[in-house]
This record gives C-alpha cells, sequence and structure tokens, in this order.
C-alpha cells in the first residue's frame, strides 16, 4: 500500500524558545478571549453531555480494556495514571456507579493520594480499533472492601482496594485526536525508535542493578507477575 507522500512532521521552531522569554508569547487569559478565538461550541457538542449510564455506555465499558484517570491534590496539582485489564474491568454498579479494581503496581498512589484530598475526576476510556473516546467526569472514593469485589477477580487476584466513581458527567468525545494521531495504524507505529525501557530507566533514575538484570525485569518475569501480589521497588512479592 502506497502512503500519502504529504509530510507530516512537526513544524520545529528555527531557535530554542526560553521560559525567560515571556515577550515572545501571546498568552490568553480570561474565557473571554479564549471564546473570541474558539467561538461558541456547537448545539450537539453541548446537549450530548448526560448524567446517567445510557445503555451504550455500558456496552462500551463492557469492551473497553483500558482507561486514564486524572486526578489533583487539593492545591491542584494534577496526575493521570493508565489503567488495564480484560475488557469489562470496570464494573457497572447502577445508573450512575461504576467501580475500578486495582492491580498490583508501584505502590506510589499518586492518584489515590489526590481522591483523599479532591474526590473529583475524569476518566477517557478506549476500545482498541475504536477512534471515539468515551468520558467521565464524577467524584470518587476508595474502597478497601466491598462484595462485589469478588466480581473483580482476575487470574485469582481480588483486588486489595478498588476507585469508586460517582458519574456527575458522561459523554462521547469525538473521532479526532485518534485520527490526527493514526494511533490505531500499525503503518504509522515505531516502537523500536527508542531503546527498550531497561536502558531508558537505567538511564533516568539511579539504580544498583545493572542493565543486564534491568533487561531481565522487563523481559517475560514482568508479564508474568502482574497479578502475583504486591510490588517491591518494581519486582513482585509474594
Amino acid at each position: 500500500m502506497t502512503l500519502a507522500t504529504e509530510s507530516t512532521e512537526p513544524t520545529k521552531p528555527t531557535e530554542p524558545i526560553k521560559p525567560t522569554e515571556p515577550a515572545r508569547f501571546t498568552e490568553i487569559t480570561s474565557a473571554e478571549e479564549l471564546r473570541a478565538l474558539l467561538g461558541t461550541p456547537l448545539r450537539r457538542a453541548l446537549d450530548k453531555e448526560r448524567a446517567t449510564l445510557h445503555a451504550w455506555d455500558r456496552e462500551w465499558l463492557r469492551l473497553s480494556p483500558f482507561c486514564l484517570i486524572s486526578t489533583s491534590d487539593a492545591d491542584g496539582n494534577c496526575d493521570v495514571s493508565p489503567k488495564g485489564d480484560p475488557p469489562g474491568f470496570t464494573l457497572v454498579l447502577d445508573d450512575t456507579t461504576i467501580v475500578i479494581p486495582e492491580r498490583p503496581g508501584n505502590r506510589r498512589a499518586d492518584g489515590y493520594m489526590n481522591v483523599l484530598g479532591n474526590p473529583h475526576v475524569g476518566l477517557v476510556y478506549l476500545i482498541p480499533g475504536r477512534r471515539e473516546t468515551l468520558r467521565i467526569n464524577g467524584r470518587a472514593r476508595i474502597l478497601r472492601d466491598a462484595p462485589f469485589f469478588d466480581e473483580m477477580v482476575v487470574k485469582g487476584h481480588r483486588p486489595e482496594l478498588a476507585l469508586l466513581v460517582e458519574i456527575e458527567q458522561i459523554f462521547f468525545h469525538c473521532a479526532k485526536a485518534l485520527m490526527r494521531s493514526k494511533l490505531w495504524m500499525p503503518e504509522s507505529w515505531e516502537p523500536d525508535a527508542l531503546p527498550s525501557q531497561a536502558r531508558i530507566v537505567k538511564d533516568v533514575q539511579y539504580t544498583e542493578e545493572t542493565l543486564e538484570q534491568m533487561e531481565q525485569r522487563y523481559g517475560p518475569a514482568y508479564a508474568d507477575a502482574l497479578y502475583k501480589g504486591r510490588y517491591e521497588g518494581g519486582r513482585p512479592s509474594s
């Protein structure tokens, strides 16, 4: 297949932009300025918001294996955390409540710490190959146990905690961003343009492990330990 010849390379500035040169920026500082530039949203963009799950929302959650959870602490410091599991990992309790299980990780708990100070969360759900996304905004609570935890067991792993989200706003987001990025087009993928994750981690942070040990950590054993107990320093512990 012959690809289009039009260049998709981003335009590069001729000189580096320095944060110490604010005169080179034209900043928007008010809602009025922003609206004057972008215009008023179309009626259909405003009317698509809902406060309860539609049957198609439930079906989307049933098929989605991946979501992004955005949070911020009481001071407004933000975090976005990816969550992934087999399709349907998000449990629907009712028309306004969903639950996302936690799996073994590195125990930083950045998003959960944020929720303790500010319960507002934003979620984006993806389905591989589908260009639209499902967006959910609401208020979250952290649960350490509930009867429905038994419904979220994967490979023998029962979650130790889960994020319960009370939905305040839900809508489908248009396909433009995923179309522009060609996210689901394999011919645009370049996973080997970067070195291995072990090499990157070794370069950007301190670790006593050798590169060879790091490569072993991120090898087949990494996938085998996805549901095996807690993680300590990136290594699964029983």
